[in-house]
């Protein structure tokens, strides 16, 4: 017997609804949007890009203290977006896993494996009613062993895939509808369009003007494979060249 609403099906995170729904799952990715934060992931030729938005939620926090890109190891950088506690804790458990693997097998830790095993311990949070899912995203950037730069996201249900493009959080459709005009030209991006175009595509679906001080901009490229923050500087020289470009 069928019922329209969650009745109860809401409480525990182990069982499905008549609809086929984990409603706890469903609500953990509203819990992304918590934050009113917008990113963008995008790879061109030879390069990898993470932009986010910067909000600082107090006035009396010290804006070096709020960070959205982290490094996870040497040449991977990750980007989270959703409730902060959760995405300290995602960050931490993936560079413990990175450390793990390098201890074990004596090398670094391909980036679609740490995709991987962050996806699987995601997903095992939505099988135990003692756990909780985190109400975040993780987006890694990289390059694979074949010499390729690499997009990966991962969500709360434990999917995790690589992506040409893709946004997370509030304006995540529209950033993927931005991104799906243009996949043709994706591939062929050099290093500056793909910044490039990774920064107009956020300011786009913001209808805003950014200043320096309002993204966070992380890189990796083929010349230079570790992942690297842009200072203020770099960022505003990024936001004069688009401003004259339109």
């Amino acid at each position: 017997m069928a019922r329209s609403s969650s009745a109860g099906f809401d409480r525990h995170i182990t069982i499905f609804s008549p609809e086929g729904k984990l409603y706890q799952v469903e609500y953990a990715f509203k819990a992304i949007n918590q934050g009113g934060i917008t990113s963008a992931a995008v790879k061109g030729h030879d390069t990898a890009v993470v932009v986010t938005q910067k909000k600082i939620p107090d006035k009396l926090i010290d804006s070096s203290a709020v960070k959205n890109l982290h490094v996870v190891e040497q040449g991977i950088g990750c980007m989270m977006t959703g409730m902060p506690a959760d995405c300290r804790s995602q960050m931490t458990r993936a560079r413990y896993e990175a450390a793990n693997w390098h201890y074990k097998f004596g090398y670094k830790i391909p980036i679609d494996q740490l995709a991987k095993r962050i996806a699987d311990i995601n997903q095992v949070y939505t099988q135990n009613a003692e756990m909780r899912p985190l109400g975040c995203a993780m987006v890694l950037i990289g390059f694979d062993d074949e010499g390729q730069p690499r997009v990966y996201r991962t969500d709360p249900a434990g999917f995790y895939s690589s992506f040409k493009g893709t946004g997370v959080g509030v304006k995540q459709q529209e950033c993927n509808a931005y991104f799906e005009k243009r996949n043709t030209k994706l591939a062929s991006m050099s290093y500056m369009e793909t910044v490039q175009v990774a920064i107009k595509c956020l300011s786009s679906v913001l209808s805003a003007d950014f200043k320096p001080t309002d993204i966070e901009v992380g890189v990796v490229t083929a010349a230079n494979k570790e992942f690297r923050m842009l200072s203020e500087e770099e960022i505003d020289q990024y936001l004069t060249s688009i401003a004259e470009l339109d």
